[in-house]
Parts: structure tokens; C-alpha cells; sequence
């Protein structure tokens, strides 16, 4: 008969701080139970659900397609198909905003699990990235359909998108996580979040492409991590069609990096104030 690992928590002095990596492994069972409440919420006896993550990427893709592609008249990337330009941009940028304001609002909506129960809190923020992921499953299924109707298939290329889909996750959770972290002592926070979503798609290369940019000014630009991303996801789905700038690309890289270095020093600084401030 197999025997069961059985988990011990001792008590005492700094054992939590020495042991906070090991632990987020030996609580994993409590991101699964935490992630899988969060999709079972969101999607559980709705239509809205499911159908918002569709209906939303699709009717911006339309908009700025129109917008963009037939009024300003912004090139696409080489002969690619402009709703696809756009729609290869949306997917990712959905991702981002999506698992950004998630994990912001996390904390505040499991504060009796904060005040009562130990586990490292980081579980959290990074559970609630999950619901992410499954809206961007649910929205891959209209890129798929894009290229079908537009006859583009796709080059091998599309094998790296996970590791880009991985990059849109990270570049979310570090700001995520200090956001998260600010919101608990001042929850005025949760009303930056809308705003920078909203000026964030704009000023992200969604509705055009990034290759517009003046050369002067490109590197410059890349300092927006999701530049890099969109790139990275419209090089995966366009193919040739579509260039990565790797100058900018390594840049918007360093960006995540440095984002999620700050995010987590930021929320394991204050993690020991939760529980008393929520």
C-alpha cells in the first residue's frame, strides 16, 4: 500500500520566510482548488461567460479594423489579412488586461481566507491568471476561424506561441502583483486598473502595427513590455508577414523581467501586513 506524504506545518519564529518557496509548492493543491473555483464562478450556469470572451476580442478587432484599416488606411504586415493583423494583437492584449485585473482585485475578494488560514499568499494573485488563460482559449477559437475564412495558414512559426502566451502571463503578474499589494492598504487602487487598461490598448501597437513606429523612436516605444508580446504572437500567427524588431524585443523582455522582480519584492515586502489591513 502506498503511503501518503503528510504535510507538517511548524510554528516558529522566521520558519515561514525561510520555507516561502518550498511552501508554494506543497500548498499547489490550494492554487488548483483557488483556480479552479475562479473558472467554475465565472463560467458555471452562465452564457455571458463564455460568450463575452468572444463577443469582446471580436467586436474591437471589428472596430479597429474599420477604424484603423479602412478609414486612417495603416498598412497591414506584408499581405496578411487587416482583421487578422488586428485579431493576432487582441489575442494577447485580452490575455494581459484580463490576468492583470484579476490578479489586482484578488487579495480583497479572499480576505476571510487571508485573515484565517495560512498558505503563501502569492498562491493568490496566481490563481486568478488561470480564468485568464481559459477566456484566451475560448478567444483562440475565432483566430482559428479568421484563418480559415481569410485561406492563411499558419508556418511553424505557431509552434512558439506557447512560450509567448508564457510571456503575456508574466508580463500581467508583475505589475499585478504590486497592484494587489497597494490595493490592500489603499483601495482606491482598484480604480487605476480600468484606467490603465484602457490607455494601455492604445498606446499598444492592438489596432496597427508596430512597424509604423518611426525607426528613431522604436526602441523607445519598446520600453511598453506588451509591444514585444504582440510582435512575438503576430510573428507566431502571420509568419513571414510579420518581423520581430529584436532590439525592441529584448528590450520589452527586460521590461517583463524587471516588472515581475519589482511585483514580487514589492508583494513579499508587504505580505506580512495582509492579514492585519484587510
Amino acid at each position: 500500500m502506498a503511503l501518503q506524504e503528510e504535510r507538517v506545518l511548524v510554528l516558529e519564529p522566521g520558519r515561514a520566510e525561510k520555507n516561502y518557496w518550498s511552501d508554494l509548492w506543497h500548498y499547489r493543491e490550494l492554487f488548483l482548488i483557488l483556480a479552479w473555483r475562479d473558472i467554475s464562478v465565472r463560467y458555471k450556469q452562465t452564457i455571458i461567460g463564455v460568450a463575452w470572451a468572444i463577443v469582446r476580442p471580436f467586436l474591437t478587432m471589428v472596430v479597429f479594423s474599420v477604424i484603423f484599416g479602412r478609414l486612417s488606411n495603416l498598412p497591414s504586415d506584408g499581405d496578411a489579412p487587416y482583421p487578422l493583423l488586428v485579431f493576432a494583437a487582441m489575442l494577447p492584449w485580452s490575455l494581459f488586461s484580463s490576468a492583470l485585473g484579476e490578479a489586482a482585485n484578488s487579495l480583497i475578494g479572499n480576505e476571510r481566507l487571508i485573515s484565517k488560514v495560512y498558505f503563501p499568499r502569492l498562491i493568490i494573485p496566481a490563481a486568478t491568471v488561470v480564468t485568464a488563460f481559459v477566456d484566451f482559449l475560448i478567444s483562440f477559437v475565432i483566430l482559428l476561424a479568421l484563418m480559415v475564412y481569410y485561406w492563411y495558414a499558419p508556418g511553424w512559426n505557431m509552434l512558439l506561441l506557447p512560450l509567448f502566451i508564457l510571456l503575456a502571463l508574466l508580463a500581467s503578474l508583475g505589475p499585478g502583483l504590486w497592484i494587489t499589494a497597494l490595493n490592500v492598504k489603499y483601495r482606491d487602487f482598484r480604480y487605476v486598473i480600468p484606467f490603465v487598461v484602457q490607455f494601455g490598448l492604445y498606446v499598444s501597437p492592438v489596432g496597427f502595427s508596430s512597424g509604423i513606429i518611426p525607426a528613431r523612436w522604436r526602441l523607445l516605444y519598446s520600453l511598453n513590455p506588451m509591444v514585444g508580446v504582440i510582435d512575438g504572437f503576430r510573428w507566431c500567427i502571420l509568419g513571414g508577414d510579420s518581423l520581430i524588431y529584436w532590439p525592441g524585443f529584448a528590450l520589452s523582455l527586460a521590461v517583463v523581467a524587471f516588472f515581475l522582480w519589482l511585483g514580487i519584492s514589492r508583494f513579499r515586502k508587504m505580505e506580512k501586513t495582509f492579514a492585519d489591513m484587510i
